[in-house]
């Protein structure tokens, strides 16, 4: 931090286990990669490259050479995966992490339908190779899935491997989470964290008021994702209750930083 304020909440330091950012890489040039990590390498945790952009990206070996000189680990998007699958592919996707010397993926079934056996399997075929992040939720906005059900396969895609599960709203944040207005389907967020270790859910957030809405439940270091490379700082300020949407979230009238949630 450039200067000192007090009543600042405390930040985890990178590696993270949680407070992660996962920023999502639309089509990044090099020379774009190169200014935006110069702002905000410190920020972001992990880089996805958004759905299936890496198939069409140029000079994508250089891209993620940036990525990993920065030390910041870079994963394809889930629906790459489902394009590999669904052309029963799927030692063909494997291939293609080792030639990018990718060490994460992601797993899931958001554009296809997928037997929850089959995908638990991906999964554990996947984690003995990379670190596995694994999806729920569908993309399909008429598609809503009850509570009970995010829960289930959350705690049966951890069980069968993944790293963390992350919460669908695709990067316009409307489906899945949310409803199409990009409001909070609350109930069902507060729900699965009864049975979920917020620690190990990544919430794709990509819209400001979904931010600001998970700091104030869960605190600075809540695991967001979906963020734009040009909000990663914006974000960081709303993490610490330095822009008005968050400002008194972290103040107390004894001048001591109060706690968000118990596991902040």
């Amino acid at each position: 931090m450039n200067y000192t304020l007090t009543q600042i909440p405390e930040r985890t330091t990178k590696p993270r286990i949680h407070g992660m950012t996962m920023v999502m890489d639309k089509g990044l040039s090099c020379r774009q990669v190169e200014d935006f990590l110069e702002t905000s390498a410190s920020y972001v945790d992990i880089v996805k490259l958004g759905w299936a952009t890496s198939f069409v990206t140029p000079n994508l070996d250089d891209k993620l050479r940036l990525y990993r000189e920065a030390g910041i680990p870079v994963y394809f998007g889930g629906t790459l995966f489902e394009a590999f699958i669904v052309r029963n592919q799927f030692e063909d996707y494997r291939r293609l992490l080792d030639k990018y010397k990718l060490e994460h993926a992601e797993v899931s079934d958001g554009s296809i339908e997928m037997k929850q056996g089959d995908k638990l399997e991906y999964i554990r075929q996947l984690a003995t190779q990379v670190v596995v992040l694994s999806e729920v939720g569908s993309k399909d906005e008429a598609k809503i899935i009850p509570p009970y059900k995010w829960i289930q396969l959350m705690q049966a895609e951890l069980d069968a491997g993944a790293w963390k599960v992350i919460g669908e709203a695709r990067e316009s944040g409307n489906v899945g989470l949310f409803r199409a207005s990009g409001e909070v389907r609350q109930g069902l967020v507060e729900e699965i964290l009864t049975q979920v270790p917020f620690e190990r859910i990544i919430w794709e957030a990509p819209q400001k008021a979904q931010q600001v809405w998970f700091v104030k439940l869960l605190g600075a270091n809540v695991n967001l994702g979906n963020i734009a490379p040009n909000e990663l700082i914006s974000l960081e300020t709303i993490r610490l209750g330095l822009r008005s949407d968050t400002f008194t979230q972290f103040l107390d009238g004894n001048g001591a930083v109060s706690s968000a949630y118990p596991h902040n």
